[in-house]
């Protein structure tokens, strides 16, 4: 494949509001690809609507393989670039998209109406169960729940997500 790229998930920055027909395409054309999708209500003058969002929007992963892969995930209608780092294109760890999959089929992510004593604001813990098991995060206190972000080092993005509690043991507090 090249020098510069391996076998691995690659972020696909697409165009706006294309997230779903790229994936569909990338399928057509055989390739593996991954758009995680969160439910979230929409609210207009006159309704409410559940709908299913991009959880980050103009992002597609798709595995690479070969060379041939690359080229033709690239010319995909809709797809812009792959996104880079520096000289680099980069990639996401498997164990990262896995960690995303389970996130978006788990009960482990859940809203709770308790407070938490152990934990503030800004402190920095440690995922200890669930989906994110072993990741750092940042907590916030919202409405009295214990809301954290959880990086995604690989791709420069956050996710945010209620979780129970006593699934975090504290490391400290955010600078």
């Amino acid at each position: 494949m090249g020098n510069l790229l391996k076998t691995g998930w690659y972020i696909l920055y697409v165009k706006s509001r294309h997230e779903r027909k790229v994936d569909n395409l990338l399928r057509e054309v055989g390739l593996e690809s991954f758009l995680p999708l969160v439910k979230t209500i929409r609210v207009w003058s006159d309704r409410k609507k559940m709908i299913e969002m991009p959880l980050f929007p103009s992002y597609v992963f798709v595995k690479i393989e070969t060379a041939k892969d690359f080229h033709k995930a690239f010319s995909i209608n809709g797809a812009c670039t792959f996104v880079k780092c520096g000289q680099s294109y980069s990639t996401i760890r498997e164990s990262e998209i896995q960690k995303i999959k389970f996130l978006l089929n788990t009960e482990d992510i859940v809203d709770v109406e308790k407070t938490t004593d152990s934990l503030e604001q800004g402190e920095i813990a440690l995922i200890q169960y669930g989906a994110f098991s072993g990741l750092e995060c940042e907590v916030l206190k919202v409405n009295n729940s214990s809301k954290v972000v959880v990086r995604m080092d690989s791709i420069n993005q956050n996710i945010t997500a209620t979780l129970p509690s006593h699934y975090l043991s504290k490391l400290s507090k955010a600078v």
